[in-house]
């Protein structure tokens, strides 16, 4: 394979040297085309090219590190490529010869993005990111930047340059689109961009308005000038400029790939499914709308185009559907057509340079190439794997095939001559290693679930998966067959190495797993041709100490005869069987190898680059060997690398991150030869795999998803004999194991394993038919068990057989000792309390039970610990809160409620002012004491000069003025309408504020704000005090209340009323600070009450229990009292209601029966009834009296702090009134000082704007005269060169002049003769296809033309072109000069071409200029307006008048809005002006009446008159329309009969009965014509089938008359003559009959005209008014 020249070879000092011999790699970026039948694309550090036709590959490598972007110049075939390296470069290589062009070195930092040449001339376009965002334009062929432009922060992800016009460069991302042109002067360079403006998401637009100038802000009368949002937001720089709010921000399109067309416009898709076109010139946008129709797209929607390639009459489109689509535009439509189906999603699109073949590149990496016209028209170019390559390794014996895997379970197998694909075989599931077998045709791959899958390679173009043994539930990360290929070694995440026999023919039986530390970084086997044991080490780190941990065993080679032993019944393997050895290392080791001889472990160092040998030690030991270094070699490698051996254990391979392989010798560790095939940026290489002869090795990186395979140059001699023979022994040892097991696979013994493997299915068939949902998923998860969990299900059931009947006894004898437990539990809560256990002391596994309570107890402790924390944050927000509204208010806030009514004041919440405010109202009142003060003094001066200057006045009325200016000074205070407030009433004196009119300056606004605040606290300290005075009388009030409700319950209880008594209390909102203390009963929940005080609390309450009991055991007296007088010494007054006169026992029997003395006690009892009754009403009347008292009396005080709460919330009302319009004042200047400021703002910023301007222009002027300058002198240049070109031809006849004048005559003609150069004619068919066609203005085209230029002016300067008689020497003379004067020509040409182009930029410098003068004046009259309205503001104060209701009163509110050129005066003056007006107003009111009495009366004549007049004419009219009134017979009739209605009535009787008699007349027609009809279809009938036979007769007699006219046609031509010219005839008579008949009637009509004229002049007269 090809190789570029960049590539060359890696040596070191010795004679062998490696080379690229062939790379497989993946396209990432953009293919491209080289010229029309090769393309390229960037792979890793190299640069593939492939030819179409041959699919033949090309490398050219990258030095320097991995390859950046690619671009490619098709019209001088050459390919650039950057580097990733820091301060990167840009290479340009020739194609197909891969020489170096040229090495392009810039200030880029970091990286390109992006390069683009452009098709006509030299020119390279550059993009770089972080942190330049850099455009750059080069001269590729000088290696020079023209010119650069950065654009900070923007990310750009497409760049093109116009095909048309060199001069256009379009750079998209995926929010913006941006057209930079290029300009030209000279030798000079500029870039100049223009911003497209896109749509909304939807594709409509939105007018954007001017953000520096807007011309539409709303004026307002009243709040002063509206400004732009940049002045409200206060910014004053570039910002400002751009500022947009967020309201006013609109997603917009966010376009995906673009595509310039022939006409220099733009078709640009989104994300949002629209095309765009955006013309070259203007950069309008025109969204395109699809034509919706019923299309074979199968119900698919194409959303957003991810490329987009432009073809004839529109672009071809793809998406992540796979589906390439044609879009057909036309006019402002487009529609949408299937193109061609791809089984990938596409990702980028290409037409080649002829537009015969369109390149489809898929988002997987396969390139595929659609050929326009021939067949097969789809062909697959490069197919790519699916994902990078996860792991490689070589077939043995490794000089023919390879294979790869990927993330995806795709397996390739390679050829080694030329990296052809062989076959593809995909597992369908996430694979990560993968391990080729030395003794067998087979591989082994382990995937992402612990399983590895067995491939048969013996027949490399169809690989099958012969075997899957699923080990283990975690990831397979290292797989390794030995030396021998004995066993396969797999691996895993938790560090389980399974051993597995690597034969085909035993079905890769598992021997069982070592148990290693996690995390196995290496393994590695030594398994020598001599031994009877395969040597393993496994490298595994030890976070904790930062060492590394080696362990080494070994595998006998009679394994698979005794693998029963020496694993366990769970699969692991004994260590005493295997003799495993644990080693340390001091430091940490990214990878270790064991040499042949088992002697040395060679490591390499993961933090410092260095490789370490230790010696292993010759005597075993136990436990933890530690190992010390003997030597240390520099591996002159970065980043962490792994080592390996080559096959015959005398080459140690490195590799490390920095992308490097070095091949050392094994004992002195120098390096044999090195290869760079990779790079950092691409993390390294990942694995390289060397074949048994060392001819081929095999290097695949980690991330950059290429292969690369590398071959000898020079290799031989000791380097090459001693693997060569190595390898010969080895396959010769292993032949007859290869034969065996090839013949084994080659039988296929995978079929009869799925014949076997038939009756199982058909088992499972059935037990998923029959069986239930259990045993199916029981059965699912049988099949899906790992080996390592099966051999332990294994091992659980055979110790479950094993000891089978102990757990029945065990079981046994715990279910007898549980019935014992739960005897004694039932036994347990009989007993009393003292005596009962508790329910913990019954478990019989204390261990548990202590385990289980600290367990529950650190879980409380847990909840508590959240539980307090929680509580601690409330509490502490609580705190905050509290503080900040509660305890640092001065005056807390709380309110008052009415008894009565529902009424409630609240008071003023108020802080304390701190010492900031006190000190700063201190200062200002301090300052307008002063004021005041100097005002004085002024005054004084002011009157003791006026009374100098008249002396003449007498002295009395100088005191009496001066006792007026006095007074006048002391009374400063402003009337309260002209304050702005009623402050004044809460007795606040308001003398020092300054008048709103006089409130001009910054410092006086603030210095009023500040005295209005102290005025706002004094008005609510006012009324505070007030409040606390009506709260203390509240207190008092219900304190009293409460007195009264004592002796009015007293009452109640004695009159034995149901009624209530009112007992007023504070509301929350009068005692806030209630709602700061949690009362008991308002806690819900329970309360925990820990049982040691639940136990102190009983024992206090029996002890007062029994001091009671022994108290009342002991007071005689207490008991005396209460059994003998009811508790009291005495009978009360209120007792009375309560007495009850006993009655005599003997009124329980019957009346009849009394005695007499019984019936006295009877008569005695009444009496003492009533009059215990009298005295009961009498004290019953007297208690009511009272308690009405004490209610009225209640009431009555209850009601007067009622109405004393209604007048002080009257006062509430007129002191938030008083705060209002203070606040109201204070927002007023506040406002003010905010668009004071704003305006400031404003300024600033144009000011600002201004000066960018003008240095602008600045710059602008400088480029207009270095333009100017430049345009001089290369006019002067041209002169020069044109008046030389002159001087040439001029000067021609005296330089021959020695020859004879007609051969001079003869040479100059020849002198001004020019070749004619024949453009080469492109092919109609390449015409046809290419839509471009003919680039203009290409540089390699104006120097082709001039080279066919000077090949014609050597064929004219043949000698066969001489004239006869010519001096050769005058000839030779003669062709010099005149290809002097042709390229004299040119240089002209070439000169006015230049100069075209240099006044084409100054003119757009001038342009620029000007555009920029007018933004300045702009600019400077938007800064004299504002300036203006700052002015008017500032003398235009807002001031705030207090009127009263009912004083002002307009019909039209707008009215109160404009006051544009209203001044404010005293109201005195207006009252004296308005009697003075309503005097004079009076007297012009009597005149008034007077002129329009004198008025009234002319006009009243003059109405007369028009009335006569008017009557006049009325009456004229009447006359007139009586003369012209046409009386017919009806209105004669109407006038002379006198019973016309009765005649009318007569006339319609006759014209009903007439109607009556016609509708029956019409109803007998009716059914005439109806029997008629039927008569007549029945007729019809016989009518058509006598018509249908005669139809048939007649067809039979058209035949024979037919036949009679062909006989007639024939026989009498000369009869048709006749009768046409007879019919001629006929018809010209009967055109001159109605010739003369129409002269004959145009006469009548002239004479009929000439009638009804004479008729219409004699009707004339009767017209005239009578």
């Amino acid at each position: 394979m090809a190789q570029g020249r960049e590539e060359g070879s890696f040596s070191s000092a010795s004679s062998a040297s490696l080379s690229v011999r062939w790379v497989q790699g993946f396209p990432k970026q953009n293919v491209h085309f080289v010229n029309d039948s090769t393309i390229c694309y960037a792979s890793g550090n190299f640069v593939i090219f492939i030819n179409i036709e041959t699919k033949k590959k090309t490398v050219l490598q990258c030095m320097n590190g991995i390859v950046g972007v690619v671009a490619t110049n098709i019209p001088y075939e050459v390919v650039a490529f950057s580097d990733r390296k820091l301060r990167p470069l840009i290479y340009i290589y020739n194609f197909p010869g891969l020489a170096r062009r040229t090495k392009l070195k810039g200030n880029v930092l970091l990286d390109y993005t992006l390069l683009s040449f452009s098709y006509c001339g030299t020119y390279l376009a550059s993009y770089s990111s972080l942190p330049e965002f850099e455009l750059a334009l080069w001269n590729w062929e000088l290696g020079v930047i023209l010119c650069k432009k950065s654009q900070p922060g923007v990310d750009v992800s497409q760049m093109t340059f116009n095909p048309m016009n060199w001069r256009q460069l379009c750079l998209s991302s995926p929010s913006s689109v941006t057209v930079w042109t290029i300009e030209r002067s000279n030798q000079e360079h500029y870039l100049k961009a223009k911003s497209v403006k896109l749509p909304m998401e939807d594709g409509s637009y939105f007018n954007e308005k001017d953000i520096i100038f807007p011309e539409s802000l709303p004026k307002d009368l009243i709040y002063g000038p509206v400004l732009p949002l940049s002045a409200i937001a206060g910014l004053v720089g570039e910002e400002a400029e751009t500022f947009r709010p967020k309201d006013d921000l609109y997603p917009l399109l966010h376009p995906t790939m673009h595509c310039w067309t022939p006409q220099s416009e733009l078709y640009v898709g989104s994300e949002e499914g629209h095309l765009l076109v955006i013309n070259g010139e203007n950069l309008k946008v025109t969204v395109l709308e699809k034509i919706e129709d019923i299309s074979p797209m199968g119900g698919r929607n194409l959303i957003s185009p991810i490329t987009i390639a432009y073809q004839k009459g529109g672009v071809l489109a793809s998406g992540i559907d796979g589906f390439v689509y044609s879009f057909t535009i036309k006019d402002a439509n487009y529609k949408v057509e299937d193109f061609l189906q791809v089984e990938e999603p596409v990702e980028h699109l290409m037409f080649s340079p002829s537009y015969k073949m369109l390149l489809i590149q898929t988002g997987k990496g396969s390139i595929y190439i659609y050929t326009f016209g021939e067949e097969p028209t789809l062909d697959k170019i490069l197919e790519a794997c699916d994902g990078k390559f996860q792991a490689i390794d070589l077939i043995t014996p490794g000089n023919q095939y390879c294979m790869t895997v990927t993330y995806s379970g795709e397996v390739c197998i390679w050829w080694i001559e030329d990296g052809t694909c062989v076959s593809r075989l995909s597992l369908n599931t996430h694979a990560t290693v993968l391990a080729c077998s030395p003794s067998s045709f087979s591989a082994a791959v382990g995937t992402v679930n612990g399983s590895v899958h067995f491939i048969d390679v013996l027949e490399t173009e169809s690989p099958e998966e012969i075997h899957m043994v699923h080990l283990c539930d975690n990831e397979i990360q290292h797989l390794l067959y030995d030396q021998r290929g004995m066993y396969l070694l797999a691996g895993t995440l938790e560090g389980h190495i399974f051993v597995i026999n690597a034969k085909p023919s035993s079905s890769f039986q598992i021997f069982g797993f070592v148990e290693v530390d996690k995390g196995i970084l290496q393994i590695a086997t030594v398994s020598l041709l001599e031994t009877d044991i395969v040597e393993v080490m496994v490298l595994s780190p030890i976070p904790e100490t930062g060492r590394s941990k080696l362990e080494i065993f070994t595998l006998p080679k009679i394994l698979p005869l005794v693998f029963a032993t020496f694993a366990d019944e769970r699969g692991r393997m004994r260590d005493e069987f295997i003799h495993k050895f644990l080693y340390e290392v001091e430091h940490s080791l990214s990878s270790a190898v064991l040499d042949f001889q088992s002697h040395i472990i060679y490591g390499f160092c993961s933090e410092v680059p260095y490789i370490c040998c230790y010696q292993l030690p010759k005597q075993e030991h136990r436990g933890v060997y530690i190992l010390k270094p003997y030597q240390k070699v520099q591996s002159k490698q970065y980043g962490p690398g792994m080592l390996s051996l080559s096959g015959h254990g005398l080459w140690l391979i490195t590799r490390a991150k920095c992308g490097t392989m070095h091949i050392r010798d094994v004992h002195t560790l120098e390096t044999l030869v090195r290869c760079r095939s990779h790079s950092h940026q691409g993390h390294g290489i990942q694995s390289v795999r060397i074949s048994l002869d060392g001819q081929t090795i095999l290097v695949n990186g980690r991330d950059d998803g290429t292969l690369v395979c590398l071959r000898w140059r020079r290799f031989g001699g000791s380097l090459a004999g001693d693997i060569i023979q190595y390898c010969q022994l080895l396959l010769a040892s292993l032949s007859s194991t290869m034969d065996d097991e090839n013949i084994h696979l080659s039988l296929k013994q995978r079929e009869s394993m799925d014949i076997e493997s038939e009756p199982t299915v058909y088992e499972d068939v059935k037990l998923s038919i029959h069986s239930s949902q259990d045993e199916l998923i029981q059965q699912v998860a049988k099949k899906e068990i790992s080996w390592l969990e099966r051999k332990s299900q294994e091992a659980i059931e055979k110790e479950v057989k094993l000891f089978s009947n102990k757990r029945k006894e065990i079981k046994r004898e715990i279910k007898a000792l549980a019935k014992t437990v739960l005897n004694m539990m039932e036994e347990n809560e009989a007993e009393n309390n003292v005596a009962k256990l508790e329910q913990r002391e019954f478990g019989l596994d204390l261990d548990e039970l202590d385990r289980l309570q600290k367990e529950s107890e650190r879980e409380v402790a847990e909840i508590r610990k959240d539980v307090e924390m929680h509580n601690l944050a409330k509490s502490y927000l609580a705190e905050i809160i509290k503080e900040e509204c509660w305890n640092s208010m001065a005056v807390k806030g709380r309110a008052l409620k009415c008894f009565h009514i529902p009424y409630v004041v609240e008071n003023f919440p108020m802080k304390e002012r701190t010492e900031e405010e006190l000190k700063e109202v201190k200062r200002v009142l301090q300052l307008k004491k002063i004021e005041t003060e100097c005002l004085k003094l002024r005054k004084e001066i002011i009157e003791v000069q006026s009374a100098i200057t008249m002396v003449k006045k007498p002295h009395h009325e100088e005191e009496d003025e001066e006792d007026d200016e006095d007074m006048a000074i002391k009374d400063t205070r402003l009337p309260n309408y002209l304050l702005g407030s009623l402050c004044t009433d809460f007795g606040i004196h308001a003398s020092l504020l300054s008048s709103q009119l006089e409130l001009h300056s910054r410092e006086e606004k603030i210095n009023q704000i500040i005295l209005l605040k102290d005025i706002i606290y004094k008005v609510k300290t006012v009324f505070n005090n007030e409040f606390d005075a009506a709260y203390k009388q509240k207190e008092f009030e219900i304190i009293r209340v409460k007195e009264r409700n004592v002796r009015i319950q007293e009452i109640i209880l004695d009159l034995e009323l149901e009624e209530s008594v009112w007992l007023p209390e504070f509301d929350d909102c009068e005692k806030p600070e209630r709602t700061l203390v949690v009362e008991s009963s308002e806690i819900t929940a329970q309360k925990h009450i820990p049982p040691w005080q639940k136990a102190k609390t009983e024992l206090i309450a029996a002890q007062k229990m029994e001091q009671w009991l022994q108290s009342q055991a002991n007071s005689t007296r207490h008991r005396a009292l209460m059994d003998m007088m009811g508790g009291v010494l005495e009978v009360k007054k209120e007792d009375i209601l309560r007495m009850v006169i006993p009655q005599p026992a003997f009124m329980a029997k019957p009346d009849a029966i009394w005695t007499e003395e019984e019936r006295k006690q009877f008569k005695d009892y009444e009496k003492k009834v009533k009059e215990l009754n009298e005295e009961r009403d009498k004290y019953r009347k007297s208690l009511e009296a009272e308690l009405k008292k004490l209610q009225n009396s209640i009431q009555e005080s209850t009601q007067n702090f009622d109405e004393y709460l209604k007048r002080l919330f009257e006062r509430r009302v007129k002191a938030e009134m008083v705060v209002n319009q203070e606040e109201l004042k204070i927002n007023n200047l506040l406002f003010s000082l905010l668009l004071d400021e704003e305006l400031s703002t404003r300024e600033t910023f144009l000011n600002n704007y201004l000066l960018k301007k003008q240095e602008e222009k600045s710059q602008t002027t400088e480029a207009i005269q270095k333009a100017k300058d430049d345009l001089d002198l290369y006019k002067e240049h041209y002169d020069n060169l044109l008046a030389e070109d002159k001087v040439m031809d001029r000067s021609f006849k005296k330089e021959f002049s020695e020859a004879p004048s007609h051969q001079v005559d003869m040479l100059y003609k020849l002198f001004k003769r020019r070749p004619r150069i024949h453009k080469p004619k492109t092919h109609s068919e390449s015409a046809t296809l290419v839509p471009f066609g003919e680039r203009p203005g290409s540089g390699k085209l104006n120097k082709d033309a001039l080279a066919q230029l000077m090949k014609a002016m050597d064929d004219l300067d043949n000698i066969n072109n001489m004239p006869e008689g010519v001096d050769p020497l005058v000839w030779n003379h003669f062709c010099v000069t005149r290809r002097m004067k042709v390229e004299n020509e040119q240089k002209v040409k070439q000169k006015a071409a230049g100069l075209v182009e240099m006044m084409a930029f100054l003119r757009k410098r001038v342009d620029e200029d000007e555009k920029v003068q007018e933004e300045i004046e702009k600019v400077s009259h938007e800064l004299i307006l504002l300036q203006e309205e700052k002015v008017k503001f500032q003398l235009n104060l807002t001031i705030q008048i207090l009127l009263k209701q009912g004083q002002v009163e307009l019909e039209n509110f707008q009215l109160l809005l404009e006051y544009a050129d209203a001044i404010l005066i005293n109201k005195t003056i207006i009252e004296d002006l308005n009697a003075v007006i309503r005097t004079q107003g009076h007297k012009k009111v009597a005149s008034m009446m007077e002129s329009k009495d004198i008025h009234k009366g002319i006009f009243q004549i003059e109405w007369e008159h028009k009335k006569m007049e008017m009557e006049m004419e009325d009456l004229n009219q009447r006359a007139w329309d009586i003369q012209m009134l046409f009386f017919s017979r009806e209105r004669q009739k109407y006038l002379s009969e006198p019973n016309y209605e009765t005649l009318v009535a007569i006339q319609i009787g006759i014209m009903e009965q007439t109607i009556a008699v016609i509708d029956k007349t019409h109803k007998k027609n009716v059914e005439n014509r109806k029997k008629l009809l039927k008569k007549l279809g029945k007729v019809s009938n016989q009518k058509d089938v006598a018509n249908y036979s005669l139809s048939c007769n007649l067809q039979e007699e058209l035949v024979a008359v037919s036949e009679r006219k062909d006989i007639s046609n024939a026989m009498g031509s000369q009869l048709t003559f006749e009768k046409i010219a007879k019919g001629q005839y006929e018809n010209m008579m009967d055109q001159q009959k109605l010739t003369h008949i129409s002269k004959e009637q145009a006469e009548q009509i002239l004479v009929l005209q000439a009638e009804v004229e004479r008729l219409r002049l004699k009707t004339y007269p009767a017209l005239i008014q009578m």
